[in-house]
């Protein structure tokens, strides 16, 4: 009997250990049935307004500051052909701004005001601000520093030999194959990477293929923002997540609460992560416009929003430009740039018409030639309406 008891206790243990695996293997599942799914069309508008029901992700509060205001002005018409684009691009808001000043504010296919939205590849751009802020602080000495000496663990990969001005550049020379149509592709291991819970910064220092020097030209390559991220966070000791919420979103006066998604070790998916409201991204456009100052507070120096914000990378002559991880269109004037990511997400800037324009998108068809300058075009018939 007392033998009988024990095996009954053993059987007992293992039914629970085994019951607690398919737990945590079923939420790992469903992880990984949400990335493949995340893009199609019956779920991408859904899934781009609750981006936690697939992936892991930490808070980042607003903090117990005051709302900052965020004024309406006189509403201004759009152009006439404007709501067959927005329609066309799956468009779930679009917020423009003159002089500070709310002129239109629209919400479509059931998503409101108060939903947070994915940023994806926008996230690059407050990630640039963070670097201009640390660098201002001390923390690092200037964009010229090795990578490898904060972060030892990419001696042997492609990043060997990269600078930070490199990686922020997108001048790495990592071979990343970026095609998010192609499951095999780099971009692709990386979303099942995070959804499984995997370690990003394992994901990171395996990328050891290089086609160029770096420094040498341009390519746009995703992986460089999250070797950015490991910089920012070795020279500080403190999560980017963290470093955001305190540095750049807390001092916005946001209306809401943010959050990254992460992988399984609570390290932010930088390179595409953030999720905030409409309003609060408009109010980040507002404080770059501002040359970094907002509500009486410089929260990143002017010096370092004219240098991230001015063409630097080695593009091509007559393609789309970019800086410190923003963009600039080929034909831009001064002062005109912008965030971008992908499926249609926007924060537009154009210093000179004191405008500034967010669209969030689920635009399926985001790759086809010519479209994002369409959308350029269409920012710039907006402004001009101001």
């Amino acid at each position: 009997m007392k033998l009988l008891g024990k095996l009954l206790r053993l059987l007992l243990v293992l039914a629970i250990i085994a019951a607690a695996i398919g737990i945590w293997k079923r939420e790992e599942l469903v992880r990984v049935a949400a990335v493949r799914t995340l893009f199609t069309q019956d779920n991408i508008v859904g899934n781009f307004i609750n981006m936690r029901g697939a992936f892991l992700y930490t808070d980042m509060p607003r903090g117990d500051g005051p709302i900052s205001a965020l004024p309406t002005g006189t509403d201004v018409p759009l152009p006439p052909d404007a709501a067959a684009w927005l329609e066309d691009r799956q468009a779930t808001s679009l917020l423009v701004t003159k002089a500070g000043n709310v002129t239109h504010e629209s919400y479509f296919l059931g998503t409101t005001a108060q939903d947070r939205r994915i940023s994806w590849s926008v996230a690059k751009s407050y990630l640039s601000v963070l670097t201009g802020i640390l660098i201002a602080e001390g923390a690092l000495p200037s964009v010229d520093v090795a990578v490898v000496d904060y972060v030892p663990a990419l001696a042997g990969s492609a990043y060997a030999d990269a600078t930070l001005k490199d990686v922020l550049q997108m001048s790495s020379g990592a071979i990343f194959n970026e095609d998010y149509l192609d499951q095999s592709s780099d971009i692709n291991k990386m979303g099942r990477t995070l959804a499984l819970g995997g370690s990003m910064d394992e994901f990171a220092t395996s990328v050891t293929g290089s086609f160029q020097a770096p420094g040498v030209g341009w390519k746009y390559t995703s992986i460089d923002t999250h070797i950015l991220g490991m910089v920012l966070r070795a020279a500080t000791g403190q999560s980017v997540a963290t470093m955001v919420a305190e540095k750049i979103l807390i001092p916005l006066g946001p209306e809401a609460d943010s959050y990254y998604l992460t992988d399984g070790y609570e390290v932010a998916f930088v390179l595409g992560g953030l999720n905030t409201t409409t309003r609060d991204y408009a109010r980040f456009g507002l404080m770059i416009a501002n040359g970094g100052a907002w509500n009486g507070q410089q929260i990143v120096p002017n010096d370092w929003i004219v240098e991230s914000t001015t063409p630097s990378a080695k593009t091509a002559p007559g393609t789309t430009q970019y800086g410190y991880q923003w963009w600039m269109a080929s034909d831009a004037t001064p002062r005109e740039y912008f965030a971008r990511g992908v499926y249609g997400q926007y924060i537009y800037i154009d210093e000179a018409t004191d405008v500034v324009v967010v669209l969030t998108s689920a635009d399926r068809r985001f790759r086809e030639q010519g479209r994002a300058r369409e959308d350029i075009e269409m920012f710039r018939a907006i402004a001009a309406l101001q």
